[in-house]
């Protein structure tokens, strides 16, 4: 594709042959823009931003100042593979963001999808699958090979350890460390994280209906206080709600029954 006519490039930024630049991309002064890189309509980049590797970059994202895209894993195991990184459209990256291409061994893509807000100096690293309207807080930093459902909010300073899910509509506090899988529209706080309830206002922020935060609260209670062990009360609530339930139920319970390479946090 090369570089559209309509793009703005400023003349201190570099932009190595083989490049593809949309219609309407602004690139600002110093940025670097690698050869195997391929940016969507309307991309902006502030000042003194990298994006190296073989990196997409969805329409109508804009990078702020001092972010580095698409480079090599941190991650001692990569020897130089050819992964990638793609990421949606509208995202908002802030300054100092860093985000990792893939590595082999974990499926060879980094992805994040559209309308993310990622907050001055957060991290994805290599692998991480990270879903719409996701919104991380400064600082917080995504492991290798997590999964990060839609319309999540990670709170700033926040670590999620690699291999962990977090469900969608989850809500991480500030501060918290989260090392197992996290229920869809979980609440998770404190230094070492712990399942404390719904994300209560985030559902009703989407105007999700209260039959249905009902429905929630009553299924977190079963698998807060249910006979056996959680998955056996995940079961048990499966059963209940086979017919006629609460879709966000049945969310919270193919979450459980997905594959996992960590256990969960469960309900106090």
């Amino acid at each position: 594709m090369g570089i559209d006519p309509s793009a703005e490039i400023h003349s201190s930024a570099i932009v190595e042959d083989g490049a593809s630049i949309g219609p309407g991309c602004r690139i600002g002064p110093f940025s670097i823009v690698g050869s195997e890189v391929c940016l969507g309509a309307g991309v902006e980049l502030k000042s003194h931003v990298v994006i190296a590797g073989q990196t997409t970059i969805g329409d109508d994202t804009v990078i702020f100042p001092f972010s580095v895209i698409g480079e090599i894993p941190q991650d001692q195991k990569f020897k130089g593979e050819h992964t990638q990184l793609i990421i949606g459209a509208r995202n908002r990256i802030r300054e100092n963001v860093t985000i990792n291409t893939g590595t082999e061994g974990g499926g060879g893509v980094t992805r994040i999808g559209d309308d993310g807000l990622f907050l001055a100096g957060c991290h994805v690293a290599h692998d991480a699958q990270v879903g719409d309207r996701v919104i991380v807080v400064n600082s917080a930093a995504v492991a290798g090979h997590c999964v990060i459902g839609d319309d999540v909010i990670l709170g700033g300073l926040s670590g999620i350890h690699q291999w962990v899910r977090i469900g969608q509509g989850a809500i991480i506090g500030a501060l918290t460390m989260v090392t197992n899988d996290v229920l869809p529209y979980g609440l998770v706080q404190g230094p070492r994280g712990e399942l404390d309830g719904l994300n209560l206002v985030g559902l009703k922020r989407r105007g999700v209906s209260r039959a249905d935060i009902s429905a929630l609260r009553s299924a977190f209670k079963k698998l807060a206080n249910g006979d056996g062990s959680f998955m056996d009360r995940a079961q048990a609530l499966s059963a209940d709600n086979a017919e006629g339930g609460s879709e966000y139920v049945d969310n919270i319970l193919q979450f459980i029954m997905g594959e996992s390479d960590r256990s969960f946090l469960t309900p106090r």
